[in-house]
C-alpha cells in the first residue's frame, strides 16, 4: 500500500510527462497556423513597396512600383528562417525554445524574451493585486451572504454584484475612464505610473502607481467578483444544509465550530479548482482593458503581435502562455488534494 505523500509524487510525475506531447501538439500546430498566415514581414516589405505609396518616378513623370528581386526574396526568407521544410524549421524552433531562446521579434528588434520581460512586471502587478482583491474580499463576502441568505444584506449584495458582472470589464473601464478622467479629471487617463515618475523616492512612486491603479483595477475585478463571491456563497450553503452538519450539531458541537471549521473546509473545496487560473491572470490580464488603460502588459503585447504578424513574439507567448495553463491545472488540483483529504492518487 502507497503512502499518500508517494502517490502523490508519482502522480506529478505522470502528469508532468502528459505535459510534454501537450506541448508539442499546441506550439506544433501554433508553428504551423504561423507559417500559413499571411501578412508576415516580407508580405508587408512586398505591401509597401507595391502599393503604398513609396516609388519612383519615371520618365514620364509617373511613379514606378519597386519590387522585391528574387535573389533579395531569397535573402529575405533566409533571413527570417522561411527558407526551411516545416518539419526541420519546427525542430530547429524548437530546440531553439527548449534553451529559452524564442527569437528576435520582427517589430522591436530585439530578442524576445527581452520584449516580454519588459513587459512582465506590470502583468504580475496587476495579476497579484486582482488575485489578493478577489480572494480577500469574495470569500468573507460569500461567507456573510451564506450566513444572510435571502436577507436584504444578501439582495442588496447580489443584485450590485450582477449588475457589475452584466457589464464587460472592458467597456466599464472605457465608461470610468471618460467620466472620472477625462470629465472630472479625479484619475489619471491611462497608463501604468507619470512621466518622470522613476525618478521620485519609492513612497511617491509607488503612490503615482497605486493612483493609476484605481480605475483598471475596477475594471478587472468587475466580472470575477460575481462568480467568486456566489461560489462560495452556494457551497457554504449547501454544505451548511447537509447531514453532517445537522448530526453535529444535535450532538452538542457548538454553531459556529459547525459551520466555521467543518463545513467551511468543505466549502473550500470549489474555490480550491479555481487556484489554478490565477497563474493565468498573472501573464495574460486582460489585452482589452489593457488597451482601454494604456496600460504595457504582456496581453496587449501579445495583441499588437497578432495584429502586426510579429510570429517570433506571438510564438513566445504561447509557449510561455500554454506551460502557465497546464500547470496551473496541475495547481488546481493539488490544491484540492490539500483541502480534499478525500481525493486519493491512485
Amino acid at each position: 500500500m502507497k503512502s499518500r505523500g508517494e502517490a502523490l509524487r508519482n502522480y506529478v510525475v505522470r502528469r508532468l510527462m502528459l505535459m510534454i506531447p501537450t506541448f508539442i501538439g499546441i506550439t506544433f500546430v501554433s508553428f504551423l497556423l504561423c507559417q500559413l498566415v499571411p501578412g508576415g514581414p516580407i508580405d508587408q516589405l512586398r505591401l509597401s513597396l507595391a502599393g503604398g505609396g513609396r516609388g519612383e518616378m519615371g520618365s514620364g513623370g509617373g511613379r514606378v512600383q519597386l519590387t522585391i528581386p528574387d535573389d533579395q526574396l531569397a535573402q529575405l526568407r533566409r533571413f527570417y528562417g522561411f527558407d526551411k521544410p516545416l518539419p526541420l524549421a519546427y525542430g530547429e524552433w524548437l530546440a531553439k525554445t527548449l534553451r529559452l531562446d524564442f527569437g528576435t521579434s520582427f517589430r522591436y528588434n530585439a530578442p524576445v524574451i527581452q520584449v516580454i520581460a519588459d513587459r512582465l512586471p506590470v502583468s504580475i502587478y496587476y495579476g497579484i493585486i486582482t488575485a489578493i482583491f478577489t480572494y480577500g474580499i469574495c470569500i468573507p463576502l460569500g461567507m456573510l451572504k451564506a450566513l444572510r441568505h435571502r436577507t436584504r444584506v444578501d439582495t442588496v449584495s447580489s443584485i450590485l454584484i450582477f449588475i457589475g458582472y452584466a457589464i464587460p470589464g472592458f467597456a466599464l473601464g472605457a465608461v470610468l475612464s471618460n467620466l472620472l478622467a477625462v470629465r472630472w479629471s479625479i484619475f489619471p487617463l491611462g497608463g501604468f505610473e507619470s512621466a518622470g515618475a522613476a525618478h521620485l523616492g519609492f513612497w511617491a512612486r509607488a503612490g503615482d502607481i497605486a493612483w493609476h491603479s484605481v480605475l483598471p483595477l475596477i475594471a478587472y475585478l468587475a466580472g470575477s467578483f460575481a462568480v467568486t463571491t456566489m461560489l462560495m456563497k452556494n457551497s457554504l450553503v449547501e454544505n451548511m444544509s447537509a447531514d453532517y452538519v445537522k448530526t453535529a450539531l444535535a450532538k452538542g458541537l457548538g454553531w459556529r465550530r459547525a459551520v466555521f471549521v467543518h463545513a467551511l473546509r468543505n466549502s473550500l473545496i470549489p474555490m480550491a479548482t479555481t487556484a489554478g487560473s490565477l497563474l493565468g491572470i498573472f501573464l495574460t490580464g486582460s489585452f482589452l482593458i489593457e488597451r482601454v488603460f494604456n496600460i504595457p502588459g504582456v496581453g496587449l503585447l501579445a495583441f499588437e503581435a497578432i495584429q502586426t504578424r510579429d510570429f517570433p513574439i506571438v510564438l513566445g507567448f504561447i509557449v510561455i502562455s500554454s506551460v502557465i495553463l497546464m500547470l496551473g491545472n496541475l495547481t488546481s488540483d493539488l490544491a484540492v488534494a490539500f483541502v480534499d483529504p478525500r481525493v486519493r492518487f491512485e
